[in-house]
């Protein structure tokens, strides 16, 4: 007797992304300093939200500022330049 599989076989529907996904919740490892993690906890206790809700609308509220410092690349290219020798 040889096993045939069923015309019906096919992966399971998790396979399947669903259409109406609209967020995008991946995971990610964050490490703060503990007495950060400590404010950022009493503050979600306080408000009755998530930890990870605090972050969010934190990074919300500073994005504009964060946004005007300047990068890693900005602060070295000024290192960078040759010095003119007269």
């Amino acid at each position: 007797m040889t096993s045939a599989k069923s015309p019906r076989s096919r992966p399971p529907a998790a396979a399947e992304k669903p259409a109406a996904s609209t967020t995008d919740n991946r995971k990610q490892s964050l490490y703060f300093p503990e007495d950060m993690l400590d404010e950022i906890s009493r503050e979600a206790s306080r408000q009755d939200r998530s930890m990870s809700w605090i972050v969010q609308q934190a990074w919300r509220v500073a994005r504009s500022e964060i946004r005007r410092l300047p990068s890693v690349n900005d602060v070295f290219e000024g290192a960078r330049e040759p010095q003119r020798r007269e």
